[in-house]
């Protein structure tokens, strides 16, 4: 079974987001796939292991997005390829899903996985747009995945409960957090992707117009949290009258 996995590069979750004259300064900053792209890349892995085939990594973005292509290889992906686009943010969420499309025409992939949302811009959109560019299912928020000869189960998170799905293939589906925990590369795997080939291809090559239908007005940092109150009182019972009262006519909540 042949599966393609699309890898998002976005900050890493520890890192302190600055905001300067209204830009994101990426100064300092470290770069990783996706926490839930990571998962789905474990899954495909997974699955590889299981029944045989090949695991394919794509990603789209400037040369950093290599960086998380080894990754993919050093955990186990077979292939990968990098949609290079210098200016990744002069695309939106329909040219990534045309892109990725161009980019792997003709290819048999009887799974496609991705995580269920970036980290960075949270719109979790492209799996479902090139689920309609490659006419088939699309499966979102999957916690459990069973394959089968001529189908897939998946046992996804839903409001108030979850929700079990059958696909036939091909089908394209997102990771939720709990599917399963992403193993840590080896050094054996770290030190053999550095030899492998990448496979580039650009917006020109794919006939894909570099532009985004969104424009980005600018970014500001949350406002500031308001310091914390300490409510005063002579005892315990003076501090829960006092906490009562304010609770009442400050803040109007009781």
């Amino acid at each position: 079974m042949d599966i393609l996995v699309l890898i998002k590069q976005g900050p890493d979750t520890e890192a302190k987001i600055n905001v300067s004259n209204g830009k994101i300064s990426e100064a300092g900053i470290k770069w990783i796939i996706s926490p839930y792209d990571e998962i789905a890349l474990e899954e495909a892995i997974r699955m590889k292991e299981a029944t045989g085939g090949t695991v394919t990594a794509v990603s789209v973005g400037s040369d950093n997005v290599v960086q998380s292509l080894r990754t993919a290889y050093a955990m186990g992906a077979d292939n990968a390829i990098h949609i290079k686009n210098d200016d990744y943010e002069m695309l939106d969420a329909y040219a990534i899903a045309e892109s990725i499309h161009k980019a792997t025409e003709g290819q048999e992939y009887k799974v496609i996985l991705a995580g269920r949302q970036g980290n960075d811009s949270d719109n979790g959109q492209v799996p479902a747009i090139l689920s309609v560019l490659k006419d088939c299912a699309c499966v979102s928020f999957a916690k459990k995945i069973e394959r089968q000869d001529d189908k897939v189960v998946i046992e996804c998170e839903a409001e108030g409960g979850d929700a079990t799905y059958e696909s036939s293939y091909p089908v394209i589906i997102t990771a939720n957090a709990g599917l399963n925990e992403p193993r840590y590369p080896s050094l054996k795997g770290i030190m053999a992707s550095k030899k492998k080939a990448i496979e580039t291809k650009t917006l020109a090559d794919l006939g894909v117009e570099a532009g985004s239908r969104i424009e980005v007005m600018g970014y500001e940092p949350p406002p500031p949290r308001p310091p914390g109150r300490v409510i005063e009182g002579d005892d315990a019972v003076g501090k829960a009258k006092e906490l009562i009262r304010s609770l009442h006519e400050e803040i109007k909540v009781v």
